[in-house]
């Protein structure tokens, strides 16, 4: 068995969280570029990860606030899963990974950073991606700043 870690998360667990709903407070802020917010549909939104596993880790949310895949409308899924397929698509030009990560941690148990608020999230990955440094140094190397990031990925949705 092959482990990702990720001890770098570590400075988001151990953060103090903001009172609210990040994913329901940030959209409504209207600071899209300092938000880290790339595109803005209908029914949901995407916007930069800022505890990322990589460069151009996306989640992709709901305005409305919600536990799970399963209360979604009918409308909300569906334009859910168009975004998910665009930014795979805009990850794979922009970026050029090796391979993607998609998914959903559903509970604190099952890894869920923002448990009451359903998001799905989007992880280019890369040959080698984690390296020896988070495991003898206990840091996180990200190539490249989110600031980097978002001015790659905005426009492109």
């Amino acid at each position: 068995m092959k482990h990702l870690w990720a001890p770098w998360r570590i400075q988001y667990i151990q953060s103090e969280k903001p009172a609210g709903c990040i994913l329901c407070d940030k959209p409504k802020e209207n600071k899209d570029a300092e938000n880290y917010i790339l595109y803005r549909g209908k029914l949901n939104f995407i916007m930069l990860n800022s505890y990322p596993y990589n460069p151009g880790h996306l989640l992709i949310a709901p305005y409305r606030h919600i536990r799970s895949p399963e209360d979604l409308s009918v409308a909300e899924r569906n334009e859910h899963f168009e975004l998910v397929s665009r930014s795979i698509a805009v990850l794979k030009k922009a970026f050029g990974p090796g391979g993607i990560n998609f998914g959903a941690n559903l509970g604190k148990v099952a890894g869920a950073g923002i448990d009451d608020h359903f998001h799905s999230h989007i992880v280019p990955r890369w040959q080698g991606d984690t390296n020896f440094v988070p495991v003898l140094a206990d840091i996180r190397v990200v190539p490249q700043a989110l600031e980097d990031t978002f001015k790659t990925l905005a426009g492109k949705f």
